[in-house]
């Protein structure tokens, strides 16, 4: 049997690369068939499905692209506002810094005015004591005056008015004298 095949293959030398005629038309109308479904019936869905793809990634890169101004325009805004409220924060802090100047000098003001009318008051209150401590002086230097005099005179030296006109004389040429000493 082996020989046989042997002895077949050698009648026949075909060239093992080109097919048997019958069998180069059967593959190529199979390959048509093939072709022919895919080209009619897969090619359409494949288009259709890689169509459907590139429209979803061109909107999705346009809704993308719409996504970034609308962001820009919202990160815009807040930096917008954000600028505004470090202005108007700036600008309280400084009306702020001017009240609180404007208190300081009130107050020192009416501290000052405060003080003034306390020192007046010391003042005054300072020469009606000294009037009213010269007075009392002169009461008690006037009666001992009198009384001394009295007894020096040897009478009772008890006449008021005339009392008063001596003490005053007396008082007087003191102050004139310490005046004309100074």
């Amino acid at each position: 049997m082996i020989a046989n095949l042997v002895q077949l293959a050698a009648e026949e030398e075909q060239n093992p690369l080109v097919p048997p005629g019958p069998e180069l038309l059967v593959g190529t109308i199979a390959f048509a068939i093939v072709f022919f479904f895919f080209w009619k019936k897969l090619l359409p869905n494949i288009n259709k499905v890689l169509e459907e793809r590139r429209a979803a990634i061109e909107g999705g890169i346009e809704e993308a692209e719409t996504m970034k101004v609308e962001a820009q325009s919202v990160l815009e805004q807040y930096k917008a506002q954000l600028a505004e409220a470090r202005h108007e924060a700036a600008r309280l802090r400084q009306e702020a810094q001017e009240q609180g100047a404007t208190l300081i000098a009130e107050m020192r003001a009416e501290g000052q005015r405060q003080r003034e009318e306390i020192v007046a008051a010391g003042h005054s209150q300072i020469e009606a004591d000294r009037k009213a401590a010269a007075s009392a002086l002169r009461q008690d230097v006037g009666k001992l005056a009198t009384d001394l005099a009295g007894k020096l005179v040897g009478e009772s030296l008890e006449d008021h008015a005339r009392q008063s006109r001596v003490i005053d004389r007396f008082l007087d040429e003191l102050e004139e004298k310490a005046e004309a000493g100074r």
